[in-house]
């Protein structure tokens, strides 16, 4: 099932999209007990699918991108949070923000947790997880460097684009993730080469704290990063998951 949130004769709402794209409206709690109608949506805009609590990302998490920016490959998951008022959704611009001269997109899967998630072991990983999404963990680089720790450099606002639905019957352990800008491919890896992979990171991050259903986890992204400008257009896919375009606008 794909779960969709949108936005219709003004009104933001939880539906379904089926295989000939038709949003439906659904009743129930998303990643928990959605049950779509079967009722058509007029002209639905589509809203990032989550409304998380937590964005939790995981950083060099894939060999050749630590190594493209000359890191240590990290020993342990280097986890970092950004604030839910950087998630945005499809086609939503992202703010090219003054205060930064280099900005990047990380094309990445993202995890949706999909029931209350505290101390799970990594073999009961799966069961928490409600559904899969695309994401892009912009990143003021500079910002990032000069500060020293990263929570301005990827928390400005409109930093975390999300979608454009979530799947829920979806096998994500060798799939390809890709960042094409203006029709250029720029990244593609593929989720076999995360260096920590998805149930170890759902045990590690979930001893130190509880994740609540739709709550997102970004897994990382590979190499192939380069900066972007105001006039850009930005899509990451992931293999089986659709794909997820936001422009490049200048900041007022």
């Amino acid at each position: 099932m794909k779960i969709v949130r949108y936005r219709s004769a003004g009104a933001a709402a939880w539906g379904v999209i089926d295989d000939e794209g038709v949003v439906t409206t659904a009743d129930g709690t998303p990643f928990v007990d959605l049950r779509p109608t079967g009722q058509a949506v007029a002209n639905p805009t589509l809203l990032a699918p989550v409304t998380p609590r937590t964005v939790m990302c995981v950083g060099r998490n894939y060999r050749s991108h630590a190594e493209e920016f000359g890191n240590k490959v990290p020993d342990e998951p280097l986890l970092f949070l950004k604030p839910p008022s950087a998630v945005i959704g499809p086609d939503a611009p992202v703010v090219y923000p003054s205060l930064s001269g280099r900005v990047d997109p990380e094309a990445e899967l993202v995890l949706v947790i999909g029931r209350r998630a505290s101390r799970v072991a990594a073999a009961d990983a799966w069961s928490v997880i409600g559904g899969y999404t695309c994401g892009n963990d912009m990143t003021a680089r500079d910002i990032q460097k000069s500060d020293g720790q990263w929570t301005r450099g990827k928390g400005f606002d409109t930093f975390c684009p999300v979608g454009p639905w979530v799947e829920t019957d979806y096998d994500p352990t060798d799939v390809a993730v890709t960042c094409v800008v203006d029709g250029e491919e720029r990244q593609n890896g593929r989720t076999k080469d995360l260096i920590f992979p998805i149930p170890y990171l759902i045990e590690y991050i979930t001893r130190f704290t509880t994740l609540e259903p739709g709550d997102v986890i970004l897994s990382g992204t590979p190499e192939g990063v380069r900066p972007v400008q105001p006039g850009n257009r930005v899509t990451v896919a992931v293999e089986g998951l659709g794909s997820l375009s936001n422009p490049i606008v200048a900041q007022d």
